[in-house]
């Protein structure tokens, strides 16, 4: 029997610049099980689509041939349509790093034509510097193509959105009915240039199986858009749905109107539930092909009788002594083998809708999860991935790495080792169920991910990556020497030392970014965040110190949050900015959701829920009152504001008021509070006994010297920024050598501090190993990349 052909899609839209990691990872998972997929994005082709000279005309036409009342803005873009239309491939194949000499003509030459989103852009020299042309540009480019998306939604595609496509649609969707709606209308153009991609590739696939990722509310639309497609064009195909949203928004999902587009809905973790429902799907292909093959079988029966009567003449035996092994399989139940994985009860954490029109949920709680270590590599192939496109919406170095540059997606751990976090999800299993995997499995990922993209640039996309998994990962790239540029979310956690964030840095970290949340110790506590503010201020100046960027995730309306505490919060905000251990940072109002602790229990948080009332379609976010906190809403603007102009440094000294056009209280917090975490004396190195030794530089070259008193030793260290020179006692200088030849050359021997004090030469050095961890020379090494973890 044949197997089945599968094709994994994204629906518009996710990112620009790089492929969303779903049917990757799937892909990637499949593979190794034995089934052939094929994968494509179709956000990035209909962007492609429609950003190109062809998808232009198509809509100046039908905006020409419409009845739109268009806006002062939306004019202006039609007048100029002949300079967009001269100028759009020129940009997406800059935008693509396939034209970079564009740069110098956008920058300067009046080449873009420009509408309302380039009413902003006077302070860009301070912002991109005298060396950041191609960046400049590049923000320029955005701006063209965002001008564009807004004539675009004000006329032949409301729904469209670069990352939030038809959003409003699924957002606390209680209800299907606006959705379905908009699916049962004609389709748009947007509609129609997605339509005739997936109708090239489904004709190209021929696909048995169809999985849409839907990650984000504003994918849900595309998915099912392009589902009723499959209906048409292959009505025996199967549809199946996973990803983000359905996990946190349709987990108890009724309406069965929805299954007139999904045949399967899966929940978390995807790769358990689409084994079983392959199985199941195939032995359900093979019944339909055997059953096929008994029918094709009778009529050549049927026909030989009726040319040669029952006789079984010499002709006609080869036919007559077939339908023997007919009757063998019209005797079998066509369910034999459906029936042996148990029917659908075999199926895991998958709805569908049943023979009675109901919609069911299937969980076998006997098939176990795919655990994180046989997940398989993520399998790029397929995907055009000199296709994507660099932008650079907004000026902040973060959100810069979001979409800017192709970035693999990895996960390190499964789900959250801290879980406990108040505002999040926590009772969910991409969340609460945490799993590691081995560094020199991650490692062998990662390479096997480098060689099949040619990109060394990684986003590790873990809930909160931990600490000690990362230092061991850190360890294996160094000990392979695997050159990789990454960067990812973490909890500024105390394990963080200024030495592990050396490590990282070494193996290649460039940015971290984590919950700082609710800069207030009481609102940490009340959140379980597990930090501090003073532990925040330290351990972000470790990673600043490493040369890492730090991106601070800032909330503001927590329940009970005061006024006072909101001001005190921007005050930290302010001194971490001021004192440089962040360099970024975003503020996101609180919102309750259905699956977390405050969601599942608002009495204890002194909170309020109002609604929404759950529904036959999605639920999560839910709406409530903070009878205890601030009026929370009117301080966003000024947050907002005030973080923008920290950010590039600007208007530190102001005080806080100044963002505000209300009254608001003065800060209670000390000026220096943040300055004195900082400052706060780490603990001596006699006192890190138990932790493991690392260098991070080259073997010395030791030589012995006859010195003006006594002789010496010297050790010369060759590093790629500069040259060093350690001097010592022959003695010391010897068991220097020693150790940091063993350390550069067996990264699998952990030599732990105490160990290194055990062959200290203390008789020879006339010194104790505890004041030989205060010398110079030691304290030179500790600077140059000695570490301890």
């Amino acid at each position: 029997m044949t197997s089945l052909r599968i094709l994994l899609v994204t629906p518009p839209l996710t990112q620009l610049n790089t492929p969303y990691p779903a049917t990757a990872y799937l892909k990637g998972f499949l593979s190794a099980r034995g089934y052939a997929s094929t994968q494509a994005d179709l956000g990035l082709e209909l962007v492609l689509k429609l950003f190109s000279k062809a998808g232009l005309r198509r809509v100046f036409a039908a905006i020409e041939a419409g009845s739109f009342k268009l806006s002062d803005n939306a004019r202006r873009i039609v007048r100029l349509q002949h300079s967009y239309l001269a100028t759009v491939e020129p940009v997406i194949r800059f935008l693509q790093n396939k034209d970079n000499t564009l740069a110098p003509r956008i920058c300067h030459g009046r080449y873009l034509p420009e509408a309302s989103r380039f009413d902003n852009v006077a302070d860009l020299d301070t912002a991109f510097g005298t060396m950041g042309l191609t960046d400049q540009a590049r923000h320029l480019a955005t701006l063209y193509l965002e001008d564009l998306a807004d004539l675009i939604k004000e006329t032949v595609g409301p729904q469209f959105g670069f990352s939030r496509y038809a959003e409003k649609l699924a957002l606390s969707a209680t209800s299907f009915e606006p959705l379905y709606e908009a699916l049962q209308a004609p389709p748009n153009l947007l509609d129609q240039l997605l339509l005739e991609s997936f109708d090239e590739l489904v004709a190209r696939t021929a696909p048995d199986v169809v999985g849409f990722t839907v990650p984000f509310p504003g994918n849900l639309y595309g998915a099912l858009r392009l589902a009723g497609r499959v209906k048409e064009l292959r009505p025996e195909a199967k549809t199946l749905m996973g990803g983000g949203y359905p996990n946190t928004e349709l987990r108890q999902i009724k309406e069965p109107r929805f299954f007139d587009y999904i045949d399967y809905l899966t929940l978390d973790d995807g790769e358990g539930p689409w084994l079983r429902l392959l199985e199941y799907l195939q032995a359900e292909k093979n019944i339909k092909a055997q059953s096929a093959e008994v029918t094709h079988t009778q009529s050549l029966l049927n026909n030989t009788k009726v040319a040669f009567g029952n006789e079984r003449e010499s002709l006609a035996a080869p036919l007559f002594d077939s339908e023997l092994a007919l009757e063998t399989l019209q005797r079998e139940d066509d369910s034999t083998q459906l029936n042996g994985l148990g029917g659908k009860s075999f199926l895991q954490r998958t709805f569908l809708r049943n023979e009675a029109g109901e919609v069911e949920y299937l969980n076998n709680t006997e098939a176990p999860n795919i655990p994180h270590h046989e997940v398989g590599t993520p399998d790029y192939s397929d995907l055009p991935l000199s296709e994507y496109l660099s932008v650079i919406e907004v000026l902040n170095p973060m959100h810069r790495l979001w979409s800017d540059g192709r970035w693999n997606k990895l996960t390190v751990a499964h789900g959250c080792y801290w879980k406990r976090c108040s505002f999040c999800d926590v009772t969910l299993d991409y969340i609460s169920r945490y799993e590691t995997a081995p560094a020199a499995l991650l490692a062998d990922r990662i390479e096997q991910i480098v060689q099949q993209t040619g990109q060394t640039g990684f986003h590790f996309v873990d809930e909160a990556a931990p600490p000690l998994a990362l230092r061991d990962l850190a360890v294996e790239l160094l000990k392979r020497r695997t050159n990789i540029t990454w960067w990812g979310n973490i909890r500024f956690e105390k394990t963080f030392t200024p030495d592990l964030c050396r490590l990282l840095a070494a193996s290649g970290c460039i940015a971290v970014s984590g919950g700082l949340e609710v800069a207030s110790d009481r609102l940490l506590a009340l959140m379980e965040k597990g930090v501090t503010i003073a532990q925040v201020a330290r351990v972000t100046d470790g990673f600043t110190q490493a040369g890492i960027m730090v991106h601070a995730y800032l909330m503001y309306g927590f329940p009970t949050q005061t006024a006072q505490e909101t001001i005190d919060s921007l005050e930290v905000v302010r001194q971490l900015f001021a004192a440089g251990v962040i360099q970024s940072g975003y503020w996101h109002r609180f919102s309750m959701t259905a699956h977390s602790p405050v969601g599942k229990n608002p009495a204890k948080y002194q909170v309020v829920p109002i609604g929404p009332e759950p529904g036959d379609f999605a639920w999560n976010d839910l709406w409530h009152d903070d009878p205890t906190g601030a009026d929370h809403e009117q301080f966003g603007p000024g947050l907002a504001k005030a973080l923008y102009n920290y950010l590039h440094g600007v208007n530190l000294a102001e005080p806080l008021s100044f963002w505000f056009d209300f009254k608001v209280p003065r800060p209670t917090l000390p000026r220096h509070l943040i300055q004195q975490a900082v400052q706060e004396a780490p603990k001596p190195d006699f006192a890190k006994q138990n932790l493991r030794l690392f260098w991070l530089g080259n073997a010395p070259e030791l030589r012995l010297e006859s010195g003006k008193k006594a002789p010496q030793a010297a050790l010369t260290f060759y590093e790629q920024a500069e040259d060093f020179e350690v001097k010592t006692t022959p003695a010391i200088g010897q068991w220097l050598n020693t150790l940091l030849t063993q350390l550069t050359t067996n990264y699998d021997t952990k030599v732990l501090l105490k160990e290194a004090a055990s062959s200290f030469p203390t008789a020879e050095a006339g010194l104790s190993f505890e004041r030989f961890l205060s010398s110079a020379a030691w304290l030179k090494l500790r600077e140059k990349g000695l570490l301890l973890f």
